[in-house]
């Protein structure tokens, strides 16, 4: 949908357009942009008809949009956007379950990212993670952005109800695994998580994944999953069994890891301090993998900013495990994936459409 490549220090300030209801959010995002050098806060909005008339009039590089709007909702606005007018958009939701569901439709129809914005104390809380805020609207300002054609094409749904009912009582379920499959991503990651796991058959092996996102969206986005997939997909729980033909996501703020029981691997949650800054981590999941599953096991780092996870799947790699990365061309950011290359972590980079394929390959290789 999207990819992000390296901004050139020559390259001029990122125009932004601030769309929110709150005179308050307005004020405080505004500030928060701003504060950074290489960003100039071009107009704000308070609702979808204001910022139509200001994109057209401005020209902005990046929006920020509210997920809660009057006249016309956020998402409601995202899609006229994207089919008219695509540009990279950074979603600002409340965390609460609603706008979690929202938010991750949000990113499903080319939102790239999202900032969650607190519920009490706006303006001091908010500016806690004016770092992040910042570097988001940055990564976003070198999306490439395509045209939103219509829902299905975006959304990519590939089973009817009926096949998911049939395919998710499969006595699959109830057979243990001996293989496992530890995957790991960031910006960009739910809509690459999705597009794995819906081209993943019943009888892929048991799947473990951290995705970094907050608490309060990782089940919303679990149940998401579990919609679009063949396999079963559930948010973690500790001390759960690891089944074939089921996935496994990382709660939002508690580190995943595995352990292993004779042939059977479980679960384990912690709420231990972040790890490359994330709780969840990936390094904390796959060096689980690394140490209990060894060469039994598949790591893969898709899009995502930052490092996390390179140095897991370079553990991962010494201890016999094959690994693969999405490469820069599909990826929203190629960060977590380019890490991994520079730490010689991956046996293969591949573009997003061709991991799922190789994950299947790679199992029955695997198969004794």
């Amino acid at each position: 949908m999207f990819r992000a490549t390296t901004l050139g220090s020559t390259e001029k300030r990122i125009k932004v357009l601030v769309i929110d209801d709150s005179a308050l959010m307005r004020h405080v995002l505004s500030e928060i942009l701003s504060s950074d050098s290489g960003i100039d806060v071009i107009g704000v909005a308070s609702d979808p008809y204001d910022a139509r008339e200001k994109i057209k009039r401005l020209n902005p590089d990046v929006l920020t949009l509210d997920v809660e709007m009057p006249k016309m909702d956020g998402l409601q606005f995202l899609k006229n956007l994207m089919r008219l007018r695509p540009m990279p958009v950074v979603m600002v939701s409340s965390l609460t379950q609603r706008n979690a569901a929202v938010t991750l439709e949000a990113l499903a129809l080319g939102a790239v990212d999202f900032v969650s914005k607190p519920e009490i104390d706006i303006a001091s809380k908010l500016k806690e993670y004016a770092s992040e805020i910042i570097e988001k609207v940055k990564v976003a300002r070198l999306a490439t952005v395509t045209q939103l054609v219509d829902d299905g094409a975006i959304l990519g749904r590939k089973h009817s109800t009926s096949i998911l009912s049939v395919a998710k009582t499969s006595n699959l379920h109830f057979k243990t695994t001996d293989q496992i499959i530890a995957i790991g991503a960031s910006t960009g990651g739910t809509e690459a998580i999705r597009e794995v796991l819906e081209r993943l058959p019943i009888d892929t092996p048991g799947t473990v994944i951290v995705q970094h996102i907050p608490g309060m969206f990782s089940g919303p986005f679990a149940e998401r999953m579990n919609k679009c997939s063949a396999m079963t997909v559930c948010e973690a729980q500790d001390g759960q069994r690891v089944l074939h033909g089921h996935a496994y996501i990382a709660p939002g703020d508690s580190h995943l890891s595995l352990r292993r029981d004779g042939a059977r691997y479980y679960c384990v949650l912690s709420d231990h301090d972040p790890v490359n800054r994330h709780r969840p981590s990936v390094d904390v999941l796959f060096n689980s993998v690394a140490q209990y599953v060894g060469k039994n096991a598949v790591g893969v780092i898709l899009t995502g900013m930052g490092k996390d996870g390179a140095a897991g799947l370079k553990a991962m790699r010494e201890a016999g495990a094959n690994t693969v990365v999405q490469d820069e061309a599909s990826s929203v950011v190629w960060g977590m994936p380019g890490a991994a290359v520079a730490l010689n972590a991956a046996d293969e980079v591949l573009s997003l459409t061709k991991i799922p394929n190789k994950i299947m390959a790679l199992y029955q290789e695997k198969r004794p």
